[in-house]
């Protein structure tokens, strides 16, 4: 292909007219007729300059570095075209778009396509713009057209002085004009007019939340379908009327009906867009009934509840994907800031924002003033800073919380509580959760669902995050705060020890329980802190012991010393608790001093307590600190205690946890041998009792253990069962130590390139943030890997650190 034209451009499209129905008229003529219309526009293009930019179907794209050349090529290939079967519109206009690799960017190319499309086949329609340049020599004036980007009017013009019927533009329709052009919903424009091109749907409901561009879609649709409605398209603005029985006479007098409205539109073909629905939802039978009385009659509600009626078929307009969200957000800023870059912030940004698109313009708006680090910053509160919406919009539109409290009002009494107490969930809740804390019903859920402020996905309801802003605005205002915060928490304290995470729970029974609900866990310790429910906060946390410990030990550290440090007066067997988890997480995030005095501190107290059940547990986790500070006598002597009072109670994970113990002493004592045979025995109960974590701690002990005999395939096995477990319970320490084994069983295999691919998954994941006991891990491992150094483990290792983890951990467990 030439060079493209840069600068000034003139863009011609061409488009074949009834191109279907010509196919079925010339059946197998058709193809040669096509080859000819091709060749003859061809050769006019070539004549005068022009540059083949794209070629779809029976479609052109052209571009030109002059205006007059482009008219030119246009005359002599309508000319050439005129004696045969087919007959083409053309669209012609100029102005400065962007060039890329991939071809021209810019709203002028679009533009030029909207022009061709409202023409006639022979016309050819040139802009203003073109004109302008050109001259006006053989142009006749059409006038002023909206087009179906629904921007400003096109002066449109006509060259050469045949006659034509009127142009498919949007005259003959009172769509509302929009001020930005249309971005972000090519696919749910595609799926409305799907929807709207099926004669069986004659009501179509768009429902979203506020703010999620309902009213934007609808018309855009509208826009589109113009064509195949003659005699017109009509919104109708509802925002502003509040009795169901005005709004039959509004949507006659905004298309001039006099007197009976079903008789006015009969058996016309009519598209209605009636914007707003929702308060005036009691008009839903007169509707009904007049779409039973005009055959021919379509309408397009925008509405945050159904209307019920047989006929109707609802389209639920989904918040943004994330591409479409950050092109949106990117492309309102930069028509306030040309200039405006994206960065790394730009995404987070359109997450917090629930990728909703009134949040995302406002949001946007803010760029003339702030960076998008500094708009990021204050998102913690999102309702304050999204305001400041254009002037000319409906006030329900111009801040994000207008658009929430148009919404809000028009719930009943009940719903209206119902809807601040789900705002105390963060991340949602199952029915039972939110049954129990809010005293609601299944009936108020479902009605909170249908008026598109509540969603439901699977078996969880969930808000917008910016809804639940302003429904705990809510909350805070009505005084029920505290009591629902308390029902919350209570109800998580007892989710938590249903789900057994801790070392006095049922084995993990229902470890399921807890990844769904995380964040509400955490949001009840957070506000049991705050209200100064101190041994709230530390029966929640407790309940998650084992959580912490696999997900996040992190987190779990800083949670537990933060309860700690206002513990001092709590009951001495909750404090001993407290720290045997502090010391716990704090083990596993690598602060080893900090947990062996957690570890003594809180064994004194079950001591002084006479707590057996406490004393059996810090038994064995004081044994393995002892061996990882090399006191391996002391450590067989809590070992053999804790064994001891773990038989005589009958529990079996303590039984696990001690054998697997003294696998790691026989390891530190050189009996590799019997370390395999008590891990094996260890695995076997801790997957009995169906004690997830021990069970992988014990398979990733005896694999290691395997390795270091030289075992590579025995190693590898029991590798993969341990990463099986560690990638079900989302343990990512314990999968960055798995896939290392990988990468050491095939160092010791001599396959030099699978080692290099899984040790450099490792590193990348390594850097991407702490892993705590893996750093004391990492020098022995990469010993053993790197004993297979080259190139060729060089390049797999390059391979490895653009792997994702997740791959890696994929590949790894394929085998």
């Amino acid at each position: 292909m030439r060079e493209l034209p840069s600068g000034t451009v003139t863009f011609l499209f061409t488009d074949i007219e009834g191109s279907t129905k010509l196919l079925h008229e010339l059946g197998d003529a058709y193809a040669d007729a096509l080859a000819e219309h091709r060749r003859a526009l061809r050769a006019a293009f070539e004549a005068h300059g022009g540059v083949e930019v794209d070629t779809q179907g029976d479609a052109f794209f052209v571009a030109f570095g002059r205006a007059g050349d482009a008219l030119a090529a246009a005359r002599e290939g309508q000319e050439a075209l005129a004696e045969g079967p087919i007959r083409v519109r053309m669209g012609v206009h100029t102005g400065e778009p962007i060039v890329t690799e991939e071809g021209y960017a810019g709203l002028d190319v679009h533009r030029a396509a909207r022009i061709a499309a409202v023409g006639h086949g022979g016309q050819v329609l040139v802009s203003q713009s073109t004109r302008e340049l050109a001259g006006a020599d053989g142009l006749h004036d059409l006038g002023d057209h909206r087009l179906k980007d629904l921007t400003a009017p096109e002066r449109i013009w006509q060259l050469g002085d045949a006659d034509f019927p009127p142009l498919k533009s949007l005259n003959q329709s009172n769509l509302p004009q929009q001020p930005t052009p249309f971005v972000g919903r090519e696919k749910e424009l595609g799926e409305v007019l799907q929807l709207l091109a099926d004669p069986k749907i004659r009501l179509l409901t768009l429902t979203g939340a506020g703010g999620s561009g309902k009213t934007r879609l609808a018309v855009q649709a509208a826009a589109e379908a113009v064509d195949d409605h003659e005699h017109g398209v009509w919104w109708v603005g509802l925002q502003a009327v509040r009795d169901p029985e005005v709004v039959l006479p509004t949507i006659g007098s905004t298309i001039g009906a006099d007197g009976d409205l079903a008789a006015h539109i009969g058996d016309r073909r009519m598209l209605l867009v009636l914007d707003n629905l929702e308060q005036v939802l009691g008009a839903a039978p007169e509707l009904g009934g007049l779409a039973a009385a005009c055959p021919n009659l379509r309408m397009v509600v925008t509405s945050r509840e159904l209307l019920r009626l047989a006929a109707e078929r609802e389209y639920a307009v989904p918040p943004f994907v994330e591409q479409e969200g950050v092109g949106f957000f990117l492309g309102r800023a930069r028509e306030v800031r040309p200039d405006f870059q994206p960065d790394e912030h730009v995404l987070e940004i359109c997450r917090r924002l629930d990728q909703l698109p009134l949040a995302l313009e406002l949001a946007a708006a803010r760029v003339r003033a702030l960076s998008s680090a500094q708009i990021l910053e204050r998102l913690d509160r999102r309702l304050p800073l999204l305001t400041g919406g254009a002037r000319d919009l409906p006030e329900r539109q111009r801040t994000l919380r207008s658009a929430i409290a148009w919404s809000h009002e028009l719930l009943e009494p009940q719903e209206q509580q119902l809807f601040r107490r789900l705002a105390v969930f963060s991340g949602g809740c199952t029915l039972e959760a939110a049954e129990k804390v809010t005293g609601g019903d299944l009936d108020g859920l479902q009605s909170l669902v249908e008026k598109s402020l509540l969603r439901f996905d699977g078996d969880r309801y969930s808000l917008l995050e910016t809804i639940r802003e302003f429904g705990l605005e809510q909350l805070a205002e009505s005084g029920e705060d505290a009591e629902i915060r308390r029902r919350h928490a209570d109800f998580f304290r007892a989710l938590g020890i249903e789900a057994g995470m801790s070392a006095e729970g049922g084995y993990e029974a229902h470890r399921e329980l807890v990844p769904p609900d995380q964040d509400n866990f955490r949001a009840a310790i957070d506000w049991a802190l705050e209200a100064g429910e101190i041994e709230l906060a530390a029966e929640i946390a407790i309940s998650l012991e084992n959580f912490w410990v696999t997900v996040d030990p992190f987190e779990g550290a800083r949670r537990f010393a933060a309860i700690l440090e206002r513990a001092d007066d709590v009951d001495p067997i909750l404090r001993a608790r407290l720290l045997r988890c502090y010391s716990g997480s704090s083990h596993i995030s690598g602060e080893y001093e900090k947990s062996f005095s957690a570890l003594e501190e809180s064994m004194a107290l079950f001591k002084e307590a006479g707590d057996i059940e406490g004393v059996a547990v810090m038994a064995h986790r004081l044994g393995i600190a002892l061996l990882g500070r090399g006191e391996l006598e002391r450590a067989r002597e809590e070992l053999e205690n804790s064994l001891r009072l773990a038989e005589q109670l009958g529990s079996r994970r303590g039984v696990a946890e001690s054998i697997g113990a003294f696998g790691y002493l026989a390891v530190d004592e050189g009996d590799p041998e019997r370390a395999i045979r008590l891990f094996e025995e260890a695995a076997a109960i801790a997957e009995e009792v169906g004690f997830l974590w021990w069970r992988l701690a014990m398979l990733s002990a005896l694999a290691e253990a395997q390795l270091t005999l030289g075992r590579a395939g025995e190693g590898e096995a029991s590798a993969r069962a341990a990463l099986a477990v560690a990638n079900a319970i989302d343990d990512r320490q314990m999968m960055v130590l798995d896939v290392a084994l990988f990468a050491w069983a095939s160092a010791l295999s001599g396959n030099a390139a699978r080692a290099g691919r899984f040790w450099g998954a490792v590193e990348a994941e390594a850097s991407r943030a702490p892993l705590g006991q893996w750093e004391a891990e990492h020098e022995l491992y990469e010993q053993r890997v790197l004993a297979v150094d080259g190139a060729e483990f060089s390049r797999a290792r390059e391979e490895g650190r653009r792997l994702t983890f997740a791959r890696a951990v994929e590949e790894a467990l394929a085998g």
